[in-house]
Order: C-alpha cells, then structure tokens, then sequence
C-alpha cells in the first residue's frame, strides 16, 4: 500500500515539476518583475524602509487590534507567514537541494527567490484587494478569492474561475497535511530521536497537546505565539550560522565559485543538449526553494490578507520581504555552512558526506560546535518546524472554510492535530514526496490566477508609487467589494 502511493505521488510531483511546472514558476515571476518595473530592484530601499526598518518606529506595524477586531497586525502577519515558510525547508531542504543538484543548485534557489519576491507581492496585492470578512468579523483572502472573484470576471471566465477556486482550496487542504504537518513534524522526531533518544510516538503525544491548545484558539492566538517565537528562532539560529561563517570567512571565494561553476556545470551534456547535472541542479534549486518561502503557491497570502492594513502595496512589500528573509538571508547561511565546512568538494561538487538532510547541516554545525553542533540543529528544526505548522494550520482552516463553511472549522483543526502524530513515525521520503506533490498542484490554479491578473496588479502599484513615492496628486485604486470599502484619509492615515 505504502509503495503504491510513493509510486503515485511521485508520478503525479515528476509531472507537477517537471518542465511546465518549473517554467510556469519561472515566468510567473519574471512577467511580475516586468509589469511592475522591477520593483524589488527600483524601490529596494524604499520597501525596506517600510518593512523591517518601520518595525521600531511606526507603532501601527506592530500595534495589537482591539478585542473585537479579529484582524492582526502588519507584523504579526508576516511573523505567522514566516513562521509557514521558515521550516525544514530551511535546512532539510537546503541540504537536500546540494545532496541532490550539488552546488550549483543554490544559484537556482536564488533565482527563483530574486522572481518569486514579486510573485509573493503580487499575491500579496491580490490578496488584501479581494479579501472579505468571515461570520466572525476576521479577513479571509487568498488565491481562491482572487481566482473567483478576479480571474473570474473576464469574459467567460466565470465557471473556469469557480473551478480554479474549489482546486487551489481541495489542493492547499491537503498540502496543509503534507508541507505544512507531516514533513516538518516528521523531521522534528527523527531530529529528537537521533539527537536526544526520544521516542517519535513520545514527539507525536507532545506535540499534539502543545498544537492543539495554540491552534485551536484560533488566528489570534497563532499570531501572538509566532509574533514570540519567529523573531527568537530565526536570530538564534543566524547568529549560530554566522559564527560558522566568521570561523571559515576564507572560504567565501571557494563556495561562490562551486555555486557558480555548479550552476552551469553540463557533466553529461551530449551533442549540445544540456546534461543531467545542470537540469538536476535547476529543478533542485526551483524545487527546494520553492518549498521554502513557498512563493508562488499561494499560501502565506491567506495570512497576510488577514492584516490590518489597508493599502495592498504596503502588505505587498512584506510578501518581498518575506522571500527575501527566508531564501536570501537564511536559507543562503545554511548553504554556506554546508559548503564550506569540509562535508562536500568544493572543487568536484561531491559529496563527502554520507549523511543526508538535517543530519549533513548537523555535521556542518558540529565543526564548530562539537558535539552540540547536532543538537543545535534538533532544536532548531523543532522550532521552525513547529512554527511552520502553526502558520499553516491558518491556511488549511482557511481552504476548509470557503470549501465547508466555517461553523465546520473544527472539525479540520481536530484533524490537522491528530495527522501530527502519524506524521512523526511515518516514512521520511513519503512525507517529502507528499509535500513536494500538493506544492505543486497549488502553484498551477495560483500562478494562472496571478499571471490573468498582472494588469491589475501594475495599476494598483503604479497607482501607488504616483500617490506615495512621487507625490503626485491621484486617486487612490479603492477595491469594489463592499467589505474592503476605504476612503483617501484613511489610506493617507495608513502612511
């Protein structure tokens, strides 16, 4: 039975990502770059300054709502979305790209981040300008909204619209049970048995009780947690790869020139068709980073629309500095650490190593680090895992709700938490396989939807950077839905 379904997902994720999926990705990014003038370039310091560099001086990016204001903030938003996409992906992922495309995988990986942080921008945009308000007053945005209510109002495009919106919710159900459940809780166990002999059904139980008391109280409490917990994992865990950097800062020429040289290696190219080890190491690099700050999916945009902001491009800008937080900065230090500590050749590309995963970036760390160096990295898996599944235990409850109605909601969360367990002693490869699978089934409804809708987001941003950057005298773009009704002054009391 369990072969029958690896074979089948297998089967199903070769297709997905194969050809088509990794152009589609590719060009989804690229036609956004494009439409938008390359504003991740042209605007970088303006973007930055309005995300992480507005942190500590505009009170309203981290200011909590009210009670009865079920929305979150701007910040915590990005904290439960970065809590989704900083994961094992991070470091499994990260390692499992080198094992697999050498090197030169990570080029691709930066590739596919440097396009997606205007994928994740776009969905970003879309996403706070079709978003509506739930039966319990909290925002409820994502690609199935933009898809019905969007794509969907092009000449004859009202039922393709529908259908799109039903498959991206019935995919991102189910890969809220793979990517977002039993990959990173599968990791999380074999990183404690390993590291500290816990039993994994000893993980499956603790686990379970600490999920449901935060997931189970809804996204409120989900942001409050991951708010806490982001900003300390994810500076714990740099400045741990930092050191690692400082300690081999002399190998710096060596690993950029293996990344480079692997990036267009063609070992088996014949008669100018191009060889395996390049194509191994694009689809690697699209694959793993995909999976890691998951642009072009669709998914931290059903957190982010559930912000209080009320300008798109501003939350926008946080979908940029989201990728640009998760691949570029952290998932760049674990490659660092892997290639530049001895455990693969440089000057080949080859593995020395013969540990895989986690267990290849331990090993880095333990370098340094001794033998707490393993034990580093368990800790650290447990809690960007853990993170992850909190944030995408939202997303899920989200694809449920626009599928089932949301009085049934419960009913998906008690079964998101009770699949933890399996997902800690269940088959690592097929956790991956059925991870990799739902990824790309989501990307496919989600990147035609944005792709439609590229005119609108170039008018919606170009409107904002007359209004904003060069102050110019424009009518803000206000959105037609009746929930997201905002006038001037209060996009002007935004800024």
């Amino acid at each position: 039975m369990i072969e029958n379904i690896t074979s089948i997902n297998s089967s199903i994720n070769n297709a997905v990502w194969g050809t088509f999926g990794i152009a589609l990705l590719f060009a989804a990014g690229l036609i956004m770059t494009i439409v938008n003038k390359g504003f991740q370039f042209t605007h970088f310091i303006y973007w930055i300054k309005k995300t992480i560099g507005a942190i500590f001086k505009d009170k309203k990016i981290t200011a909590h709502t009210g009670k009865d204001n079920k929305a979150i903030s701007q910040f915590q938003s990005l904290c439960t979305a970065l809590a989704a996409t900083i994961g094992t992906g991070n470091i499994v992922g990260v390692a499992t790209a080198i094992i697999a495309g050498g090197p030169g995988a990570i080029f691709w990986m930066w590739v596919m981040a440097i396009f997606g942080m205007m994928t994740n921008y776009s969905e970003n945009v879309l996403g706070i300008y079709f978003r509506r308000k739930g039966m319990n007053g909290e925002w409820r945005g994502g690609a199935m909204y933009y898809l019905k209510d969007g794509f969907g109002a092009y000449k004859f495009m009202k039922y393709p619209g529908i259908i799109l919106a039903i498959l991206f919710s019935v995919f991102c159900l189910l890969a809220s049970f793979g990517i977002g459940n039993m990959s990173q809780v599968n990791s999380i166990a074999g990183n404690m048995e390993s590291a500290f002999n816990i039993p994994t059904w000893v993980t499956g139980i603790a686990l379970i009780i600490i999920a449901s008391i935060v997931i189970l109280g809804g996204l409120k409490r989900v942001a409050s947690v991951t708010e806490k917990l982001v900003p300390v994992m994810a500076i714990i865990y740099i400045i741990g790869a930092l050191i690692i950097f400082f300690a081999n800062i002399t190998s710096v020429p060596a690993v950029f020139a293996a990344i480079f040289k692997g990036a267009f290696s063609v070992k088996s190219a014949t008669g100018g068709i191009v060889g395996y080890g390049i194509q191994k190491a694009i689809t690697m690099g699209f694959k793993r980073g995909a999976f890691s700050n998951e642009a072009g999916l669709g998914s931290s945009v059903m957190v982010h629309s559930s912000s209080n902001v009320k300008e798109p491009v501003r939350q926008g800008m946080w979908g940029i500095f989201e990728v640009f937080a998760d691949t570029i900065i952290v998932c760049s230090l674990t490659a660092f650490v892997i290639l530049s500590t001895g455990v693969v050749d440089l000057e080949t590309g080859m593995m020395i190593s013969q540990n895989a995963g986690s267990g290849l970036v331990g090993e880095a760390f333990a370098t340094i680090f001794g033998s707490f160096g393993p034990k580093f990295i368990a800790i650290a898996i447990l809690l960007f895992a853990f993170s992850t599944v909190l944030g995408w235990s939202h997303y899920g409850a989200t694809a449920w709700q626009y599928l089932f109605g949301e009085k049934t909601q419960v009913i998906y969360k008690v079964i998101f938490v009770v699949i933890i367990y399996f997902g800690c002693t269940m088959s690592l490869d097929l956790a991956w396989d059925i991870s990799d699978t739902f990824n790309g089934l989501m990307m496919i409804p989600n990147l035609i939807g944005v792709i439609a809708l590229c005119p609108l987001v170039s008018k919606i941003t170009k409107n904002y950077v007359d209004r904003k950057i060069h102050k110019k005298d424009v009518e803000p773009m206000i959105s037609k839905f009746a929930e997201y009704q905002v006038d001037e002054k209060e996009l002007e009391a935004e800024e």
